[in-house]
């Protein structure tokens, strides 16, 4: 009878521990590391923190290289580009950074070294074949601002990558196992980049999706078939998941005139239902008079995304904000996550970008 009992308890304990384990977000088979976020923006803390590829997110105008999104040129004809010409953006100066020495950088600027190998791995393909994408592209059709670079960065703010020196200056007592571990995952999948249709895709990345990601053709002016929205329900657990801003009545109508100097506001509550797409991010919402893009909202606001709902209380407009980016592509925290339920890094990059082939390069 006591066996009997001894083994029911076990039976029950493992039925409550077992779920509670898959749901874990830090649950790893790796060593246990402190988080360490890239680079704190106003307002955010490290906890909340990481830092995007794309400033669709920062206010800057990398949003740029997103805004047409158009298959590359044809694969076969492209070979593994050893390095890329890079415009720093706070010397003015074109710079040639070996692509093993950007690889690493980029996976250190954008990702937290905590984060599993596997999602670090997918976080390196996605930076190569952005990088990839915007060479082959500028080789076709140069954009003079950049002054023959293939894009532009600035790794002293710890934007698009940085440098080992800068890596091992953030991580301090922690960058000998960091470095290690983000040069062995980046080096792992050197040689390898993400195709559709014979090109290297544009593969966008942003920190937390709002449980799913957000389809291209709703942030840029244009799309693609493998930035649809997907699934990524491991950012529903990823710290900063949900976030508040609050802004006076005064301040929202002060905000909206100076980009709508026709928008009129009356009545209790300036602000309707919004349309929202398939993900649930907002495509436009009606404020006063007008219509205003949920994108739109998010930048004039500062939200951290534009998934978000509006609330009037007393003298104050509440903005209750899910996720932090544009929403489009991987998903970084949910890489994280796919990665710690067993998912290699393969697998979470045909799961953020639809139809594309995994390549090796020559």
């Amino acid at each position: 009878m006591k066996a009997t009992l001894l083994f029911i308890s076990i039976m029950g304990l493992c039925l409550i521990v077992i779920p509670m384990i898959a749901l874990n977000f830090e649950s790893a088979p790796e060593p246990a590391v402190p988080v360490h976020a890239p680079v704190l923006s106003p307002g955010i803390s490290a906890e909340q923190e990481l830092i995007e590829f794309s400033s669709a997110d920062s206010g800057d105008d990398y949003e740029s290289v997103y805004a047409d999104v158009i298959p590359g040129p044809d694969f076969s004809s492209v070979a593994m580009v050893e390095s890329f010409k890079i415009l720093n953006e706070s010397t003015g100066r074109v710079e040639t950074v070996a692509l093993r020495d950007f690889v690493r950088g980029a996976v250190a600027a954008e990702m937290p070294a905590s984060f599993h190998s596997e999602a670090l791995k997918a976080q390196a393909v996605a930076a190569h074949t952005f990088a990839l994408h915007n060479h082959l592209m500028q080789q076709n059709n140069p954009d003079p601002g950049l002054k023959g670079a293939d894009f532009k960065a600035d790794p002293e703010k710890m934007r698009v990558y940085i440098t080992e020196s800068t890596a091992r200056d953030f991580y301090g007592a922690d960058s000998d196992l960091y470095w290690d571990k983000i040069c062995k995952a980046a080096d792992s999948v050197l040689e390898y980049v993400l195709v559709h249709e014979g090109g290297p895709i544009v593969a966008a990345y942003h920190a937390i999706s709002a449980g799913r990601t957000e389809d291209a053709s709703n942030v840029w002016s244009g799309s693609a078939p493998y930035l649809l929205s997907v699934p990524s329900e491991g950012d529903l657990l990823a710290p900063g998941f949900e976030t508040t801003a609050v802004f006076s009545a005064a301040e929202v109508r002060d905000i909206l005139a100076a980009s709508y100097p026709g928008i009129e506001l009356s009545g209790e509550d300036w602000f309707a239902l919004p349309l929202r797409g398939e993900s649930g991010y907002v495509v436009e919402i009606p404020a006063g008079n007008m219509n205003i893009p949920g994108k739109d909202m998010r930048q004039l606001f500062g939200l951290r995304s534009h998934d978000f709902e509006i609330t009037r209380e007393g003298e104050n407009y509440i903005f209750t904000v899910k996720g932090y980016g544009h929403g489009v592509g991987l998903s970084q925290y949910g890489a994280d996550f796919m990665a710690r339920q067993g998912g290699s890094f393969d697998e979470i990059l045909s799961a953020y970008y639809t139809g594309t082939t995994l390549e090796r390069l020559a």
